[in-house]
């Protein structure tokens, strides 16, 4: 009959059955758990009589397992080996730390630095949230979110500006290879222009006019046209620096346009005990921002 949860004997007169056993000496059983010798025969005692069953043989130099003492052991030891192993694992398993972030930073800024990230901090596991969606921080269980926003910011939130936003119009270098760059604001009205939900053309352009053009609902989906060689985007220049870089696109024209509100990384206020969260953030301030100001 399988005792319930509530009848199994204390876990302190297990582990000093299971050393005894493997000992076959209290004294020795004592030294390894670091309890006196009296304490241990009292813990076994206290077990034989709560499974009222005699477990050892006491001799005069020592201890002998009974049959039912024997096959008890084997039991009990592979149950402390599970609770080893599990409390191995657990212990090994690296501290998930979650952060909120847009679709296109996702995409242009963290994504492509989760190898950088990993080696730096081989113990952390981030788990990222892409999401146009304002996380809330205790319902969402986030522990660090990037934000466009402007300050001020609640007295309960701790804020730090990452990069405010340029906007810069690229393509593929081979949608302007025949081009004569910078374009003038006449001549890129002319080229198929890629619109995001922001929709920034006609403040950029400033124009009243409706300016056609392929649309999508991520920055990140026209950019991706734009290097399909589809259009000429307009988006941040940190989303793109990569790829201007690389030559996968190009700014078609001079002409930029800073606006609010900026990107911020946004957590919340904590007393100050530097854990995983805290080496993402500090990993973020120092990878990701460009603003400093």
């Amino acid at each position: 009959m399988t005792l319930s949860r509530r009848k199994l004997p204390p876990l302190n007169a297990l582990r000093a059955f299971e050393v005894s056993g493997r000992r076959l000496n209290f004294r020795a059983a004592a030294e390894e758990l670091g309890v006196t010798q009296g304490a241990v025969a009292q813990q076994v005692r206290a077990l034989e009589e709560h499974l009222d069953q005699t477990l050892f043989q006491r001799l005069p130099r020592g201890l002998a397992l009974t049959s039912q003492g024997a096959t008890y052991l084997m039991d009990v030891t592979r149950a402390f080996d599970t609770l080893g192993d599990a409390t191995g694992r657990l212990l090994e398993r690296p501290t998930t730390v979650t952060i909120s972030v847009t679709p296109t930073f996702a995409a242009k800024l963290l994504i492509p630095r989760l190898a950088e990230l990993n080696a730096a901090l081989s113990g952390v596991e981030l788990r990222t949230v892409a999401t146009e969606t304002l996380s809330d921080f205790d319902r969402d269980q986030v522990d660090i979110a990037v934000r466009l926003a402007r300050p001020p910011f609640p007295s309960g939130l701790q804020a730090k500006l990452l990069f405010h936003q340029e906007l810069i119009a690229v393509a593929s270098p081979h949608l302007a290879q025949d081009l004569l760059l910078p374009l003038s604001a006449e001549r890129l009205r002319q080229l198929p222009l890629l619109h995001d939900a922001h929709d920034h053309w006609p403040l950029f352009l400033r124009t009243g006019d409706k300016l056609s053009g392929a649309v999508f609902s991520q920055t990140t989906l026209a950019l991706d046209a734009a290097l399909a060689g589809q259009g000429v985007a307009l988006a941040c220049r940190a989303f793109v620096a990569g790829d201007l870089e690389t030559g996968r696109l190009v700014q078609v024209t001079d002409k930029t346009m800073t606006k609010g509100p900026s990107y911020f990384l946004v957590r919340k206020r904590s007393p100050p005990l530097f854990n995983s969260t805290d080496a993402v953030w500090e990993w973020c301030l120092s990878r990701l921002a460009l603003d400093n100001d």
